[in-house]
């Protein structure tokens, strides 16, 4: 009696989900339609997020968005340079946008659903930014905390720690 080959198959599919990694990414508010009373009761408001390698910046966003409590969607970017705000980063922008060009030629580097965590080839202590709604201008530092080889079972991304309330999405909402 011939031995079916799907238990093999299986295996190998186990095998390369073994090789992708976990991030742990700390999102931090920097900047955003905030209230001196909210900052005084909040010096500190970030999320701590885990995402799979495999996974992509438009992943990446709606835990973002999530994770603050947001309900509003808006255009947003991320943004690989010396910092958050930095002119010169190379931009990941939304599909639609991704064929604009922004002063001097300057091409976005890629579109947010197209580009995993794992392709960005970061390291732990690089930051990034993203940047959600360009009207409201919400910035956020990304740090990356951790890169563990292995991914344990769950459903990621996931939102391991919060500091701070989140903020109102919009300044006249109470909060």
């Amino acid at each position: 009696m011939a031995r079916s080959r799907k238990p093999v198959e299986k295996l190998s599919q186990h095998t390369d989900k073994t090789s992708v990694r976990l991030y742990t990414l700390e999102v931090f508010i920097i900047g955003g339609p905030i209230t001196e009373k909210f900052v005084k009761n909040n010096p500190v408001v970030s999320r701590t997020i885990q995402i799979r390698g495999d996974q992509s910046l438009e992943d990446l966003h709606h835990a973002i968005f999530d994770a603050y409590g947001r309900w509003d969607e808006h255009m947003y970017e991320f943004q690989f340079g010396k910092g958050p705000m930095d002119p010169k980063a190379l931009r990941y922008v939304l599909p639609s946008a991704s064929n604009v060009d922004i002063g001097e030629d300057k091409r976005p580097a890629g579109s947010v659903d197209q580009t995993t965590i794992e392709s960005l080839n970061l390291k732990v202590g690089d930051r990034f930014g993203y940047w959600f709604d360009f009207g409201d201008d919400w910035w956020h530092q990304i740090n990356v905390e951790a890169i563990d080889e292995k991914v344990p079972r769950g459903k990621f991304p996931k939102v391991t720690k919060k500091v701070g309330k989140s903020p109102p999405q919009y300044a006249d909402e109470d909060e």
